[in-house]
């Protein structure tokens, strides 16, 4: 039986038409491929930018991976969307959200010849240089691999997807998913920089030195480096807050302990998950902490955002 990708030559040796094939509830994802329409849809409506962007080159590697061949794994942006991790928006030349299409990236080790197919970046790899693991039946160059492979990303996207990859699933009253994994560690991604010749390199030293294993979001990763950018204090990172009696606060995006000084990054929520988010800031002003609220438009503003965290530590 065909799965809802499959190559056209397995569908041929089924004995199904090449009239059947150009049907129009079968999509041409890349040559030699079809998919079933629908497998792939996806609305702004449901997703944010980032999700959807996510979302596309996670279904176009699948797409693509029937073409995979020995020595062939996904590698770059595509290995980074399959990992799960963060990546900064694509946008188009007039500033609009690219939303699909988005590049396959395939790595090659050896002397094998790079795929040469529209929609697919080749690149070369070296044995010294990258490790792959195995994501749903096919190749994808490890975490740490990735991460170093992706020197060319803005300092701060960088250090969002090292987060990602490093982050540690700590135990606590405020934390999921407790003892999970984590996808890399710090020492792994020094040894991928160290390995061999690196795009980026200096870049991806500057970036590991900010890296930390607390992280639970990109936007908290550019909070917390734009305050550390701006010679502020390094806060704990998702710290569970408990009051004097030893009840449970919150858990904070950012915390200054001493100070009671909590940090939190609102994006887009739901109603359900706003009310509980006002819940939470009651409860920790309440017990006498200073919370700022850091939105999207202040988060844009880091002059603003600095100097309103800056004052809240002085004044305590």
């Amino acid at each position: 039986m065909l799965g809802d990708v499959f190559p056209i030559s397995d569908a041929s040796a089924l004995g199904i038409s090449a009239e059947r094939l150009r049907r129009r509830d079968l999509t041409r994802p890349f040559r030699g491929i079809r998919a079933r329409a629908g497998v792939r849809d996806h609305t702004l409506g449901d997703l944010d930018d980032f999700a959807v962007q996510a979302t596309e080159r996670t279904a176009r590697a699948h797409a693509y991976a029937p073409r995979l061949r020995e020595r062939q794994f996904f590698s770059h942006e595509t290995a980074a969307a399959l990992w799960g991790a963060p990546l900064p928006l694509v946008r188009d030349a007039d500033g609009n959200v690219v939303a699909s299409g988005l590049p396959v990236h395939v790595s090659v080790f050896g002397t094998m010849p790079l795929p040469r197919i529209e929609g697919v970046v080749g690149h070369r790899a070296r044995i010294e240089t990258s490790t792959t693991r195995v994501i749903g039946g096919f190749d994808v160059a490890s975490p740490a691999t990735t991460w170093a492979s992706l020197g060319g990303l803005p300092l701060y996207d960088l250090v969002a997807l090292g987060d990602h990859l490093c982050r540690v699933w700590r135990e606590g009253v405020g934390r999921p998913d407790a003892g999970a994994p984590s996808l890399a560690t710090r020492d792994e991604l020094a040894a991928s920089i160290e390995a061999g010749r690196r795009v980026g390199i200096r870049r991806l030293r500057t970036a590991l030195e900010l890296v930390r294993e607390d992280s639970w979001s990109p936007r908290e990763t550019r909070v917390r480096c734009v305050l550390h950018d701006h010679g502020l204090p390094e806060p704990a990172l998702n710290l569970d807050v408990f009051d004097d009696d030893g009840r449970f606060l919150a858990c904070v995006d950012l915390a200054f302990s001493a100070q009671k000084v909590a940090v939190e990054y609102h994006g887009l929520i739901h109603s359900a998950r706003y009310a509980k988010d006002v819940e939470r800031m009651a409860r920790l002003r309440a017990a006498g902490w200073i919370v700022i609220e850091v939105t999207a438009a202040l988060l844009s503003d880091e002059h603003a955002l600095v100097a309103r965290v800056r004052a809240a530590l002085r004044s305590r």
